[in-house]
């Protein structure tokens, strides 16, 4: 049997046409229509009015800042429950991370959290200048208090949408919450690039210093001009061209992954396990389905990790919250232990939007064998 993967890139024949035409017409340099064409339609799925094509999601929370004005010594409150890209983007800038632990509720930054965060930082003179709010695995922050609390205490909001194209709040898409917005394209997200990334704003102004910095602050001059320092950080024509095809079929992509989650959650009932809740505001994208063990359990999140790898799955555990890495030992936090049992419990199944039925029922049957339970 073939090894299932967590969430590998699911490709068809609209990425084939794309890229041959853009091969044939050879539009393979860093822009051209393709790029064009792309970041229209990533504005378009985040209800946003600008779009700019990095070379990954990395780059664009970097741009983000940096365009900002973050820079040394100023303080940027972020979510702990996340990939270390999010972090490693604040680091870049020289700025000071303050992490800020989810909510029970979404997994999400935690908003009265980071209320008590910015307060602080006002009472001590150390204002937080900006946020960066995690959608996490598909699913989107609850955006109303923390837009709310970002304006009370001026600071400038980015949302880290790496993992949730498609998915919504309250109607409103993920990408449009926050002065800008980045999504991610490497290989495992819900469509992908190969590796890229997208930055959306209603901002035309600041739209515009992110594609300038982006391809090297070059100045509009005949010879090469630079007053300022830039970044080879544009997504390229070609992989725009693939990135065409993906999104064309995002819907296809979202249910099938939403039918993954429904059959975990049908064949999972009554075992020891919680699903990541979904609030009654959320319409997650189900990137990735993540269940978390009951600490009292005698089956443990590394017992059926490792039967799965036995049986050639992969899953893994969710994400080692910032704090923890030791590479930002030191850094200031607003814990609540929320993100740690998370942590210690929880573990992403399998969720391809290309798993066959017969690649759940193995995951399925997997699962149930560590409970003793035969599948029906």
């Amino acid at each position: 049997m073939s090894r299932i993967f967590l969430s590998p890139p699911d490709v068809g024949q609209l990425e084939r046409q794309y890229i041959n035409a853009a091969i044939d017409s050879n539009w393979v340099a860093p822009i051209g229509p393709d790029l064009t064409s792309f970041e229209n339609d990533l504005a378009e799925a985040s209800g946003r009015h600008f779009a700019v094509g990095v070379s990954s999601g990395t780059a664009g929370l970097h741009l983000c800042l940096h365009a900002l004005g973050i820079g040394k010594d100023d303080r940027v409150a972020l979510s702990t429950f996340t990939f270390a890209a999010t972090a490693n983007a604040v680091a870049y800038t020289g700025a000071q991370p303050i992490y800020v632990d989810s909510e029970a509720s979404s997994w999400n930054m935690d908003p009265a959290l980071l209320e008590q965060v910015l307060a602080s930082g006002r009472r001590e003179g150390r204002p937080v200048r900006a946020v960066i709010a995690v959608d996490l695995y598909g699913q989107c922050c609850d955006y109303d208090p923390i837009i709310q609390i970002c304006d009370r205490y001026g600071a400038a909001l980015i949302g880290d949408a790496a993992e949730a194209l498609g998915a919504s709040n309250g109607g409103r898409r993920a990408g449009s919450f926050g002065h800008a917005a980045v999504f991610s394209f490497n290989g495992n997200k819900i469509i992908t690039t190969s590796g890229g990334g997208m930055v959306v704003t209603d901002d035309a102004a600041f739209a515009q210093r992110i594609r300038f910095l982006a391809t090297q602050a070059r100045e509009p001059t005949p010879h090469y001009e630079h007053v300022e320092i830039g970044f080879n950080f544009r997504l390229s024509n070609l992989l725009a061209a693939f990135g065409r095809g993906q999104v064309a079929t995002l819907a296809d992509r979202i249910a099938a992954r939403r039918a993954i989650n429904a059959r975990y959650r049908e064949h999972f009932s009554g075992l020891p396990l919680e699903f990541m809740p979904v609030p009654s505001w959320s319409s997650p994208n189900y990137w990735l389905t993540c269940v978390v063990f009951d600490p009292s359990s005698p089956v443990s999140r590394e017992t059926v990790r490792l039967a799965l790898e036995e049986q050639d799955i992969e899953s893994r555990p969710l994400w080692k919250p910032m704090h923890q890495q030791p590479v930002f030992k030191g850094s200031e936090t607003m814990l609540s232990g929320v993100s740690d049992a998370l942590f210690e419990f929880g573990l992403c199944l399998p969720s391809g939007s290309s798993m066959t039925v017969a690649d759940q029922e193995r995951v399925v049957a997997a699962v149930l064998s560590q409970f003793g339970v035969q599948q029906s």
